[in-house]
């Protein structure tokens, strides 16, 4: 079965190069978490290619730098999260690559690139979820930072950010 993932991978990747991604800029609220935000559209086709839908989700180490820590500082600006199991075509290990907003009362992570375990990227829309308000920054947290109890979420694809 490793040689139809690859192919289909490879016929994804190849769709997302040639179609050229881009990101658009994010509007933030008035408490300083990211506003609505579309999917761009060579990320909604990888993502049918991939038979990934909306809803699908995966566990992530939220910080590949900070795995299996107990509490987890995140800061402002990009990250580079690793799923623990295989999610669709992408291995476990795969990269998501995204952005990190700590400035409301709970981190926001959108994801909008996978890099699988061979080294090929392709287009995303996901986010970080977790339940119980588990999101939720620790009192302690300093302007630009959030302090989390554990590093490990779960990241659901979506059709656009809201």
């Amino acid at each position: 079965m490793p040689l139809p993932k690859a192919l289909l991978f490879s016929s994804i990747v190849l769709l997302a190069t040639s179609t050229g991604c881009t990101g658009s800029s994010v509007t933030l609220r008035p408490d300083g978490s990211p506003g609505p935000q579309e999917c761009p559209e060579e990320s909604k086709k990888a993502l049918r290619y991939m038979g990934l839908r909306v809803g699908d989700s995966v566990l992530v180490d939220l910080d590949a730098n900070q795995t299996e820590s107990r509490r987890l500082t995140l800061y402002d600006g990009p990250i580079e999260s690793v799923t623990r199991e295989e999610f669709g075509p992408l291995g476990a290990t795969s990269r998501l690559y995204g952005q990190v907003w700590t400035s409301g009362p709970q981190v926001v992570i959108r994801y909008f690139e996978a890099q699988s375990p061979n080294g090929e990227k392709v287009p995303i829309c996901a986010v970080a979820r977790l339940g119980y308000d588990q999101m939720r920054k620790l009192p302690e947290s300093r302007p630009g930072t959030a302090i989390l109890a554990g590093s490990v979420a779960a990241a659901f694809i979506v059709d656009a950010y809201r």
